[in-house]
């Protein structure tokens, strides 16, 4: 004769079974949820709060509600105005020479070439550099007495630049680490990219009479467009967060000012000089919000212009 505990028993074990099937995979994406909470939106909603007030870096506690002070000081201020600016050529001029090489470089590497690998290791081989050891490195390039470039310059008939002096040529030494440091792993992302095209449609291109330059520009490009649009985004992130290359080029005393009349101070050094050189937190936060919102209207306006042109 059955039990007749039997039939609620196994009733039991089918309810924890459902929902055992039902709960588990919440646990395993529950460690991200929390890592995210914790170190993303928590830094990201106290950041907030704190530029709503005049609070400095070594009494965090000792909080005076300004409300949107901080920003209109920013907002009215030619130093935020003079690094965004700064931010937004140094941007321009590594971003655009940057991906242009990265695609090109890319379409050479896609041909079957002798020690393909090898070029492909050494194209991330300035990736893999720290950026403190490339910006040392193109520092002493860059020096105006012994610098390789002058010396370059010199046995060519022309004068010495004092790279780190004026404005243009501060923001192209500075450009030139940039470049050097993410060309390679860009053409990487293009490279993988045009591997996923369909190797017919170059074959069919070919016996068009297309040539390579044809092919790139009528075949790899519009099938790598989505990757295309992503590099550019993230090259804007980056430029828009750059600090370790400018920082690390200048050196000395003028390095957080980006140079003795801030020439090439960018918003990332702007932030590091408000919060830890003057210690102001409340002004520090607002400055990274309004980072923050300038990627954001970037990315916006970049995701705008791309769904036009694919309209087209």
């Amino acid at each position: 004769m059955a039990s007749p505990l039997a039939p609620t028993s196994s009733a039991r074990r089918g309810r924890r079974y459902r929902w055992g099937l039902k709960i588990t995979p919440y646990t395993y994406v529950a460690p991200f949820f929390v890592l995210f909470g914790a170190f993303g939106l928590y830094p990201l909603a106290y950041t907030a709060w704190l530029s709503l007030h005049d609070v400095q870096l070594v009494e965090l506690n000792a909080l005076t509600w300004t409300g949107l002070g901080n920003y209109d000081d920013l907002l009215t201020s030619p130093r935020f105005w003079k690094a965004t600016l700064n931010t937004i050529s140094i941007g321009v001029i590594s971003a655009v020479p940057q991906l242009l090489m990265a695609l090109g470089l890319a379409h050479l590497l896609n041909y079957r070439l002798r020690g393909a690998l090898m070029w492909r290791v050494a194209s991330l081989v300035p990736y893999a550099t720290s950026a403190g050891a490339a910006a040392l490195f193109f520092q002493f390039a860059f020096s105006r007495d012994f610098g390789l470039v002058n010396w370059a310059l010199h046995s060519l008939g022309l004068g010495p630049v004092d790279w780190e002096g004026g404005t243009l040529s501060s923001q192209l030494a500075v450009s030139a680490i940039v470049i050097w440091r993410w060309t390679g792993y860009n053409a990487l992302l293009f490279l993988a990219a045009i591997q996923a095209i369909p190797q017919e449609r170059y074959e069919a291109a070919a016996l068009d009479g297309a040539s390579r330059r044809q092919q790139l520009l009528y075949v790899t490009i519009p099938g790598i467009r989505p990757t295309i649009v992503f590099t550019i985004v993230i090259s804007t992130i980056g430029s828009i967060q750059l600090f370790g290359e400018p920082l690390i080029f200048g050196g000395g005393s003028q390095a957080v000012q980006g140079g003795a009349d801030g020439q090439y101070q960018t918003l990332g050094l702007l932030l590091y000089q408000t919060g830890w050189a003057n210690g102001n937190a409340g002004r520090a936060s607002a400055l990274a919000w309004l980072m923050f919102l300038l990627i954001i209207l970037i990315a916006l306006t970049q995701a705008v212009v791309a769904r036009r042109a694919r309209r087209r």
